[in-house]
């Protein structure tokens, strides 16, 4: 079998073809298609979350699909939007919920928000790099986690950043061979850890980014070296990174509704 930092290289080093041939898979192409040629019609949030296969496209490519059933959670973070920094979305822990904010803007641009290269292209291009991440870690999840890492790696800045993404903290829990009881300690102190371990200004360099998941990889090949591992265990469903319970508090405060 082909190593976890071997098959990470692979796809990693050169991830404009990886993404191509993604991009070329019939359901993706498929799912693409409609998505480019109905979202331009889209004038409203009503409108996006009447059609179920442009809501579900947009928030897979967000890593959110696994949030798809949460529609008066979903509806409330497009509501507000990201300009007030007291927006829904710029409180939570998780930037995706912002990221989806600001690539369907309804809130800044109105009826115009799904004709902006962000509603477009961007979406696309997140949507594609999503699939190419899910569909490695059905090989092999340390595939996935070390993909993930490397495209979120640019937006952490700081230890928090970590706690808030599962995903993150576990690539850093296994890079540096720390039990999963860690996550249980308290979170100043896992963050304070976290910055004495790494430079967080590092994570800007691509190359002490790719020292650091080759790090990762070894160590998930020597505790992963079995196909017996839970693929989904990590991510909590197929789409993403797992809901923490403050997330599904947040949820049940607000009422159920959506289209």
């Amino acid at each position: 079998m082909t190593s976890t930092y071997t098959s990470y290289q692979l796809i990693s080093q050169d991830i404009g073809k990886s993404l191509d041939r993604v991009s070329k898979q019939p359901d993706v192409a498929r799912e693409t298609e409609y998505y480019l040629s109905k979202i331009s019609d889209v004038k409203s949030i009503d409108d996006f979350m009447a059609d179920t296969r442009l809501y579900n496209y947009a928030l897979k490519a967000h890593g959110l699909e696994d949030m798809a059933y949460a529609k008066a959670f979903i509806r409330k973070v497009l509501t507000e939007g990201v300009d007030n920094k007291d927006a829904f979305a710029n409180k939570l822990s998780d930037s995706r919920y912002a990221d989806l904010a600001k690539s369907l803007n309804f809130a800044a641009d109105g009826a115009a928000a799904t004709s902006t290269d962000a509603a477009k292209s961007g979406v696309i291009s997140k949507y594609n790099r999503t699939t190419l991440e899910q569909s490695a870690g059905d090989d092999n999840t340390g595939v996935r986690l070390a993909l993930y890492f490397e495209r979120m790696a640019p937006t952490i800045t700081s230890g928090m950043d970590f706690l808030a993404d599962d995903a993150l903290a576990q690539v850093f829990r296994t890079a540096f061979n720390l039990p999963d009881e860690f996550a249980a300690t308290d979170v100043d102190k896992q963050a304070a850890l976290i910055e004495k371990t790494i430079n967080i200004k590092d994570l800007q360099d691509p190359e002490k980014v790719g020292k650091l998941l080759e790090r990762f990889t070894i160590m998930w090949e020597m505790e992963n070296p079995s196909t017996t591992y839970d693929p989904l265990a990590v991510f909590g469903s197929s789409s993403g990174y797992g809901i923490s319970p403050d997330l599904l508090l947040s949820i049940n405060s607000l009422k159920l509704g959506g289209k």
